[in-house]
């Protein structure tokens, strides 16, 4: 598989060699005539207005290899853009693959006129292209120029020579004097070939995919600054860790250890508010206001909704079924693909992740590896279950419990029915009915072990339910992998912990299928909440800033802590100058003793002069404090958890200003994308090229 994209170039470069002489064998000792390469465009409709653009290199190579073998009359389909879109070649359409989308038209372009409105040429249909390649080939072949075309919508082209060609377009009622079309329309210019328009054509991507990830999007329809689509995001960060991998894994790229990483958004708005919610909004939403009013129901409407039972469960069905979906179509897609897969969560979405990964049932080898772990907390819950009839005064019931195997949990479990069924009498059951519901108010019950409770007994968690005071509980499907590291930009997962009554995550405790876990966030981004506080409680620490992908930290931010380390410099040095100052005065002077002892008065200086050293190398102690590793648990494989990004200049002049900004920044943050990609090349064994300074 790793010689693969040679042949490609090759077949990127075969259609324009190939075609002048099967065009031009004929004419071209006539006049020098050269057939036209052309290259495939499609059409992407935005706000109401067209704007044609260039397929890749390799994507148009692979189109025009198919064209030319007659497939377009087979209807043939060639995937493009990495496979996230298929071109049908007899209709002419690019169809999306993972989402739903409108179908772009395509075409075969050659010849290019320029717009009115933004100065982007367009290109010409294919079949009017072909009559103007005609017509150049005669002017060139037999030197005859000034040639008048009239397109179908009675436009008037004139070719001039090869280096002038002229568009006119008509004006729509003709004056009394009758003039021609041509002195009508203010002329456009035509170019023939997409080298003369200076189209921005890429490359491609590399074919083999080494890993994928799942975006999951967080409240509303829009997910940046500029109200762009999941789709439209997760581009643009697709197309940043592109530009990282050519940057930044340069060395694995030119030996063919990697491809890229691939990334597949995953939207869940629009199921959840195609139940119908929306036209009950409506009934109820005041007139006033309006638009304001019907921003908060589109988007932040959806952090109550994820808090309703009924919608919840829709909205976990909704991103679990999603990324099983696109999982199972992306193998269908890519038979050979043996990587792993992550997923990554922005704001509301990385809460979601989180809950449904907590909710995962652990592998059966790893069931095994815990058996031990297991048949001792039942044991323990035995005990409990004495200790509990003991408190109880009900220990003549001690037998009856032990013949049913009852542990704590168990115990927890019960109902009125299972106890009478036991034998229990009704005055005991009220008790034991009572201890239970008194114990659910006062102590939290949450997933698996994740909570760490400073309270007599160990919390009792329910497999796959989670269970608050004031949470809705809801059944979590099973995604069908296993993903190898969970990402969260801008996370208030803290948050909705401590709401839900969290006041601690248990330093053991880990997600049962995904073992890594980041928590990346902007220091302005007003949603965003730590993690690793809830897991380490007693002790203070900055969470981990996240290296600039160019190898240092931002100017200001270096300004700043230069600035702070000379301040203490100057104090030491001044408090160091005036110590020796004080010493001088008030040495006793000894004028005979001066001469015979220079020695002494060496010790002196010595001494004096090491008294302010010492205070100057105080700070370092607290340097290896800071550097030394902060034990932060399981969570992350006991790896730090919280990143912070590094503001922009401009951004610390006023953090308010930025908040929103800083909530939105994610998608195009190359610190971001970069973290992303060394974290899961690392499981591959892959570093970068020049290790970051900072990071780990």
């Amino acid at each position: 598989a790793e010689p693969v994209p040679h042949p490609r170039a090759m077949a990127a470069r075969e259609p324009q060699q190939a075609q002048p002489p099967s065009g031009s064998a004929e004419p071209d000792g006539a006049g020098g005539y050269e057939a036209v390469a052309p290259h495939w465009f499609y059409c992407k409709v935005t706000d109401g207005r067209e704007r044609w653009i260039p397929f890749s290199a390799q994507d148009s190579a692979r189109l025009e290899e198919a064209h030319g073998a007659g497939k377009d009359k087979e209807d043939a389909v060639v995937p493009t853009s990495g496979g996230r879109y298929d071109v049908h070649l007899k209709k002419r359409q690019r169809v999306a693959v993972y989402w739903e989308e409108e179908v772009s038209e395509v075409r075969r372009c050659t010849w290019f006129y320029k717009g009115d409105k933004d100065n982007k040429y367009i290109p010409y249909s294919e079949t009017f292209s072909e009559e103007l390649e005609e017509a150049y080939m005669t002017a060139v072949t037999q030197d005859e120029w000034k040639k008048k075309l009239e397109s179908p919508s009675r436009e008037i082209i004139i070719l001039h020579n090869p280096k002038l060609m002229v568009h006119y377009h008509p004006v729509a009622t003709s004056d009394d004097w009758g003039s021609t079309p041509t002195e009508q329309g203010r002329p456009r210019t035509v170019k023939r070939g997409v080298e003369n328009i200076a189209a921005e054509i890429p490359n491609g991507e590399p074919l083999q995919i080494d890993h994928l990830v799942f975006v999951v999007h967080g409240i509303g329809p829009a997910c940046d600054i500029r109200f762009r689509s999941i789709v439209q995001c997760v581009n643009d960060f697709r197309n940043v860790s592109l530009s990282m991998l050519q940057a930044h894994f340069k060395k694995a790229q030119e030996q063919q250890q990697i491809g890229r990483v691939e990334f597949l958004p995953v939207n869940w708005h629009s199921s959840l508010h195609s139940t119908g919610v929306d036209v009950d909004l409506e009934r109820i939403t005041l007139p006033s206001i309006n638009r304001l009013r019907h921003f908060i129901n589109d988007t932040i409407l959806d952090v109550f909704f994820y808090n309703s039972s009924t919608y919840c469960q829709t909205i976990v069905d909704t991103v679990a079924s999603e990324m099983n979906r696109l999982y199972q179509l992306f193998l269908q897609r890519n038979p050979l693909f043996n990587g792993g897969v992550s997923i990554a969560g922005h704001s509301l979405g990385s809460l979601i992740l989180f809950d449904l990964l907590t909710n995962q049932k652990a592998a059966p080898e790893e069931e095994e590896h815990k058996e031990g772990a297991r048949t001792a907390a039942s044991d323990r819950g035995a005990e409990d279950v004495k200790e509990i009839l003991k408190e109880l005064e009900l220990c003549e019931y001690r037998e009856v419990f032990e013949k049913e195997r009852m542990d704590r949990h168990a115990l927890f479990l019960c109902t009125e029915a299972n106890l009478k069924e036991m034998g229990i009498p009704l005055g005991p059951r009220m008790k034991i009915l009572h201890y239970i519901s008194s114990k659910r108010e006062t102590q939290v019950c949450f997933l698996h072990g994740l909570c760490s409770s400073g309270s007599k007994h160990p919390n009792f968690p329910i497999p796959g339910r989670l269970c608050s005071p004031g949470l809705v509980s809801a059944n979590y499907p099973q995604l069908n992998y296993k993903p190898t590291i969970f990402f969260a930009f801008g996370s208030p997962i803290g948050m909705f912990l401590t709401v839900r009554g969290v006041k601690r995550i248990n330093p053991n405790y880990s997600l049962p299928t995904c073992k890594g876990f980041f928590n990346i966030f902007h220091p302005f981004d007003p949603v965003a909440y730590r993690i690793e506080p809830m897991i380490v409680p007693d002790v203070e620490f900055e969470p981990m800033l996240l290296p600039h992908h160019k190898g240092r930290k931002r100017m200001h931010l270096e300004l700043k802590e230069g600035l702070t380390r000379m301040s203490v410099d100057l104090k030491n040095n001044l408090l160091g100058s005036l110590r020796v100052a004080w010493q001088s005065f008030t040495r006793a002077p000894l004028p005979a003793l001066e001469a015979a002892s220079p020695e002494g008065e060496a010790e002196a200086e010595a001494s004096t002069e090491k008294q302010p050293d010492t205070k100057a190398e105080e700070p370092p102690p607290t340097v290896k404090e800071e550097a030394s590793p902060i034990n932060v648990g399981r969570l992350n494989g006991g790896n730090r958890i919280d990143y912070v990004l590094q503001e922009k200049p401009i951004e610390s002049f006023n953090e308010y200003l930025f908040a929103l900004q800083g909530h939105l920044c994610y998608w195009e943050s190359e610190d971001t994308v970069l973290l992303v990609l060394k974290e899961i090349y690392q499981t591959q064994g892959i570093t970068l090229d020049q290790p970051l300074p900072g990071s780990q």
